[in-house]
């Protein structure tokens, strides 16, 4: 039941096509400490997909347990989602907030995590930002990042994905400098991993946080 999402290494060809789909003017980070007049087209050909272990959700309130599992398993770290739930003090009720999953991804890796609030209804552009670089310095650090949502996003092949009453989901991977990425998540196993536009996530997190 299990899926182990492919590493990609940086790809510089072949994404050009994807550019077309990418929404605001959200600038990617340059490839190599030297690149501060690389070309835009090498900019946005970056892509990282870590190597998580997926696993849905083993009940209708374990999505918190579920998505932190999948992040922790990018360090190897593979608690049963019954231990994750412990931790993050979960209950039928859900898991409160990302301030609950950050505490859980330090305890059980021992490393460093920070939440990141978007307190208003709508994300600004600073907030997209702000995103946008939070996942890809994260994910370049070989570490996953969690994210509790509430709202509809559609996905790059046009797939809607509603969650009115909230819901978390893990980041695994991005390309095109970051203007997307692929979400993990634990409710559809069915279609366990999608990508989408990184405006429409911040929309999505909206008066929520997430830990990375």
């Amino acid at each position: 039941m299990t899926t182990i999402i492919r590493k990609a290494a940086l790809a510089f060809t072949g994404l050009a096509a994807t550019t077309g789909a990418v929404v605001g003017p959200i600038a990617a980070p340059a490839l190599a400490n030297d690149g501060a007049h690389a070309a835009p087209a090498e900019r946005h050909s970056a892509v990282k997909e870590l190597d998580v272990q997926y696993k849905a959700q083993e009940n209708y309130y374990y999505c918190g347990p579920a998505s932190t599992r999948i992040a922790l398993s990018a360090q190897d770290k593979t608690p049963s989602q019954d231990e994750v739930a412990r931790h993050l003090g979960t209950t039928e009720n859900g898991t409160n907030s990302a301030e609950d999953t950050t505490r859980v991804l330090e305890d059980l890796t021992g490393e460093d995590y920070e939440t990141t609030v978007i307190p208003d209804q709508a994300a600004a552009e600073r907030h997209h930002d702000e995103l946008q670089s939070d996942i890809t310095e994260t994910i370049n650090d070989e570490r996953a990042v969690v994210i509790n949502i509430a709202g509809t996003v559609v996905d790059t092949d046009g797939v809607r994905h509603s969650y009115p009453g909230g819901h978390y989901v893990a980041v695994v991977g991005y390309r095109d400098g970051g203007e997307q990425v692929k979400i993990a998540d634990p409710a559809k196993p069915d279609r366990g991993t999608y990508w989408v536009d990184v405006e429409q996530v911040a929309e999505w997190i909206a008066t929520r946080g997430y830990s990375h």
